[in-house]
């Protein structure tokens, strides 16, 4: 007994002094403000460093696919307005999540940067480049469910900004705006719109007897055009600002429709120019509704 007790002894006194008991996380830092670009040039064993307010469920799943040990955000990864379970399925998944507070970690930290976690602490090499906040699994899963319990107030706060939108975009509404045109006749036809979302694969895979009988269009949102291609379909129409298909599904065949803004911006364009592939690109309102074919 008087040796097991010597044997706890120093993991007493490390916790009582403030060290942490975990090992140490140790790797290459791969920095990224928008998580679903990151997420495409981050590899097993990295430390990902985001800023990402409220992590969703899509993003914790893509970031756990990639295989990285820790996430530092420079945003809250869970801010309280809303039940998000990203940040509990990547705890769960033994990813240290830590978030920066006070510090921006894009200021402190550089690209390829060889990184060790400690608790909340993160040192590129030998100095002490940033303290956070490390959120624990436990803790995550109380405030899931206080969150949970206030869902009311987040649905009252969604039913506002929702009644915002509909005055704002009054003419989408009432069949005033004028849509691009397309090659793609949807006259007569039924359509189904594929998202990127919590369950689209699983949706997909429930609507193959539909789509196999009624053979509906394809529009595929963005992502969802990845999703489209892992269950065996090719969309008719990708629209989006083509930052979230990879080039397999741009180059399928679809019909493709460029989000633009009222100012001219269309981030998808250049993109598709180096791809060399044809395009229309759509301004939607605010704002006088223009198509081009390039």
């Amino acid at each position: 007994m008087a040796t097991a007790s010597r044997r706890r002894l120093p993991a007493l006194l490390s916790r009582r002094n403030g060290a942490s008991a975990e090992p140490a996380i140790r790797g290459s830092a791969r920095l990224g403000r928008r998580t679903k670009d990151l997420v495409k040039r981050l590899s097993p064993g990295d430390v990902a460093v985001i800023d990402h307010v409220n992590i969703d469920r899509i993003a914790a799943e893509e970031l756990i696919a990639t295989g990285v040990r820790a996430v530092v955000n420079a945003s809250p990864s869970t801010d309280g307005r809303y039940p998000n379970a990203g940040p509990l399925l990547l705890a769960r998944a033994g990813i240290a999540l830590i978030d920066a507070e006070g510090d921006d970690p894009f200021e402190l930290l550089g690209e390829g940067d060889e990184l060790t976690i400690s608790g909340g602490t993160v040192r590129a090499g030998q100095r002490i480049a940033l303290r956070g906040r490390l959120l624990d699994a436990a803790e995550l899963e109380r405030r899931f469910d206080h969150q949970r319990e206030r869902v009311d107030e987040a649905l009252a706060e969604f039913a506002e900004n929702t009644v915002a939108h509909v005055r704002h975009e009054a003419d989408l509404l009432t069949g005033s705006v004028e849509f691009p045109p397309t090659r793609t006749s949807f006259r007569d036809r039924h359509v189904l719109i594929v998202v990127r979302g919590e369950h689209h694969r699983r949706d997909l895979k429930a609507l193959r007897a539909y789509i196999r009988d009624v053979r509906p269009i394809v529009i595929a949102v963005d992502g969802g055009a990845e999703g489209c291609l892992e269950a065996g379909l090719k969309p008719d129409v990708i629209l989006g600002d083509m930052d979230s298909a990879g080039d397999a599904a741009l180059r399928c065949g679809a019909e493709l429709i460029v989000h633009a803004y009222p100012d001219g911006r269309a981030p998808g364009r250049e993109r598709l120019a180096e791809l060399g592939l044809e395009y229309t690109r759509w301004f939607p309102p605010p704002g006088p509704a223009r198509t081009w074919r390039c």
